[in-house]
């Protein structure tokens, strides 16, 4: 028996949130499962809010529309919690990852009356600690790894280790950087258990 793991990404146009998606479905399609990663798109720029959506299942995926009801959603940038209601439909079951440096009592008061998990995670400070710039996605693929145990972590690690080395062949810094980022992601992700 396996369940359809259904993700929900939230961020601006440049941050690297359907970028983060796609990264997430290449790593779990890696590890045998069947996977969606895709985009919603609208009239995006620089800096628009954007929504990017996962599928994740041991089972063949039939179902191919936009995800209404999460088990998971990951905020990429904090300032979307005032105009966007990013709690929409999620599952009190499974939880919610935010890119910000409060504490997840204190991002609570802003969740719509959410009562499922909820997550924080400071991408912005581990971004620029390990990549000298704010690329928040990198950390939050590993914060959404890391809390909804979609795939085992070790196996994440290798797999994004060879995605970047692909990806970043002509530049090494930015290899060890980004993985430096999925780490201290993996170790810091905060989260109340309920």
């Amino acid at each position: 028996m396996s369940k359809l793991t259904e993700i929900r990404w939230h961020g601006r146009g440049g941050q690297g949130a359907k970028t983060a998606s796609l990264l997430l479905a290449d790593a779990a399609f890696n590890t045998g499962q069947y996977v969606q990663g895709f985009p919603e798109y609208g009239p995006e720029r620089m800096g628009a809010p954007i929504t990017a959506y996962n599928r994740i299942s041991k089972n063949q995926i039939r179902v191919h529309s936009n995800i209404y009801e999460p088990d998971y959603v990951v905020v990429v940038d904090e300032t979307l919690l005032a105009t966007i209601d990013v709690t929409a439909g999620l599952k009190e079951t499974g939880g919610i990852i935010i890119n910000t440096p409060k504490s997840p009592a204190e991002i609570k008061p802003l969740l719509s009356g959410y009562n499922g998990k909820i997550y924080t995670i400071d991408a912005r400070r581990i971004s620029e600690t390990a990549l000298g710039k704010n690329f928040p996605n990198t950390p939050m693929l590993g914060a959404i790894v890391k809390v909804s145990g979609i795939m085992n972590i070790e196996q994440f690690i290798e797999d994004m280790q060879a995605s970047f080395s692909h990806k970043f062949a002509t530049k090494p810094q930015v290899i060890e950087g980004n993985m430096k980022a999925l780490s201290m992601a993996i170790e810091e992700v905060q989260g109340d258990e309920k």
